[in-house]
């Protein structure tokens, strides 16, 4: 049995593998601040990502071409906003796709390796031969 702060940590090392997808997820729902998304991700995953980590992939995400920014000057405090562009969401579907690939292809591993130590368990019955008796 894996024990809880294992499965933390294996979370926690697929999120940072797949955080960026994820902000471009949340992108293309709504746009949205930094720190909505450090909150999202939190609510959703259980996972927490500070600010040092989430601002920076943002601008590298920016840089790319897959989000765009702009200031919000009507709030309280004035907030960065974050959108998903047309090719961050052109990212979003090619990375969705792969995730999906990558998930079939991991789905059908274990069903062949399943059946070939179900194969050396149980033996296929082998009430075909026929066994001649001089």
């Amino acid at each position: 049995m894996i024990k809880a702060s294992e499965q933390k940590e294996a979370s926690t090392k697929l999120m940072k593998g797949l955080l960026d997808i994820i902000l471009l997820q949340f992108l293309s729902t709504e746009p949205m601040h930094g720190y909505q998304v450090i909150t999202k991700i939190r609510k959703n995953f259980g996972v927490y990502f500070g600010p040092s980590t989430i601002y920076p992939l943002l601008g590298t995400l920016e840089k790319k071409g897959y989000v765009a920014s702009e200031w919000n000057l009507n709030s309280d405090r004035p907030r960065k906003i974050y959108s998903l562009t047309d090719d961050g969401q052109s990212m979003l579907n090619f990375s969705e796709e792969s995730l999906n690939l990558i998930c079939r292809r991991i789905t059908i591993f274990n069903s062949e390796v399943e059946q070939s130590i179900m194969g050396i368990i149980a033996p296929k019955s082998r009430s075909h031969l026929a066994i001649e008796v001089p």
